[in-house]
């Protein structure tokens, strides 16, 4: 991809794939809702996700003779050490991350368990990419990449502002709201490691399987404890489109895997914000919830927030050396230009 494109042309195709995979974070987040109050067990809900998510990708693993040999070389990588075992940690992120989805949608909203999301996830998307937790390594906190996370953040607001300020009681949302910010910051980490364990296996197939295995392992186990303790087996619903939620989110990952590997966790982050907010509004739009409104707001925060995305993805070209005019400093600059925008960045 690198070697048959220019880093320009990367970034850009990036970006429009991280919006449209952003546009199934508010369609999983309304479907793992609904199935948590038809549940009455935001954890059930989460198991069933993760089920149906494990079982999607372990058929596109196994069935594939890519998936087949990234499984193998993951394991060799492994055993040998090269890859540290915090990456594995990636399938409790992902599952703690679809329990507080479950829990808090239905009790903050879509419009604000968006914007709090984001915003931990912008945060913390800035400083994966400065510890260099990505695939992509360490990468610099520039001035256009810091304006884009407050940009982003300041859109976000502007989008949801008028569900926020009919709020009868926001201080009864702070533990809610403080999970689902906790569960942005660990969304961006999970990006990171999963975009690792892709580049190490040479597919984004073989690490998500592996640590869907252990979110499931981890869900299946509270799971269990929480039926033990209060005697409650829930009734599964016959709608299909309620199990739905665990491909979307099976798909969200795979393809940021291999985003994160070529446009850095940032701008793979704020991509899929973008498409957070475009989905969010077409869901409000196409199949409104009861009392959901369009506000000019919400299309004001859009635009803003993908003014934000152009500016860290792109920023301001830097000023190409004439030919005699830098020699081996002209070179040198043009490298980093693209080690920066790609993600070859030594570490600093």
């Amino acid at each position: 991809m690198i070697t048959r494109f220019s880093p320009r042309t990367v970034v850009v195709v990036g970006v429009l794939l991280a919006v449209l995979a952003g546009h199934a974070m508010p369609l999983q987040a309304r479907i793992n809702g609904e199935m948590g109050i038809r549940l009455q067990d935001a954890v059930a809900a989460a198991l069933v996700s993760m089920v149906v998510a494990l079982t999607v990708i372990l058929a596109a693993t196994v069935g594939t003779r890519g998936g087949r040999r990234g499984l193998s070389r993951l394991g060799t990588e492994t055993r040998s050490g090269s890859i540290g075992w915090w990456n594995y940690l990636a399938g409790i992120m992902g599952a703690v991350f679809v329990v507080v989805m479950a829990a808090t949608a239905p009790i903050v909203g879509l419009a604000i368990y968006t914007v709090v999301v984001v915003a931990g996830q912008t945060v913390s998307g800035l400083m994966v990419d400065r510890l260099g937790l990505g695939p992509g390594g360490r990468r610099k906190i520039t001035t256009a990449r810091g304006l884009g996370v407050v940009l982003a953040i300041a859109g976000v607001l502007v989008a949801v502002s008028p569900r926020l300020s009919g709020l009868e009681d926001p201080v009864a949302l702070v533990v809610p709201i403080l999970a689902v910010f906790a569960s942005g910051v660990i969304m961006s980490i999970q990006h990171g490691f999963n975009g690792t364990l892709a580049a190490r296996a040479g597919s984004p197939l073989p690490g998500t399987l592996v640590n869907y295995i252990l979110g499931a392992i981890v869900l299946l186990a509270v799971w269990l404890v929480k039926l033990a303790l209060d005697g409650r087996l829930p009734v599964l619903p016959r709608e299909p489109w309620l199990y739905a939620a665990g491909a979307l989110g099976t798909g969200n990952l795979i393809l940021s895997a291999i985003l994160t590997r070529h446009i850095g966790i940032l701008v793979t982050g704020l991509g899929m914000i973008a498409g957070q907010l475009i989905g969010a509004l077409a869901l409000d739009m196409l199949f409104p919830a009861e009392g959901t409104a369009i506000y000019v707001q919400t299309v004001v925060g859009i635009v803003i927030v993908l003014a934000a995305m152009f500016l860290a993805a792109v920023g301001p070209r830097r000023p190409r050396v004439r030919p005699g005019a830098g020699g081996e400093q002209g070179k040198k600059t043009e490298t980093e230009s693209v080690a920066t925008t790609v993600g070859g960045m030594p570490a600093d």
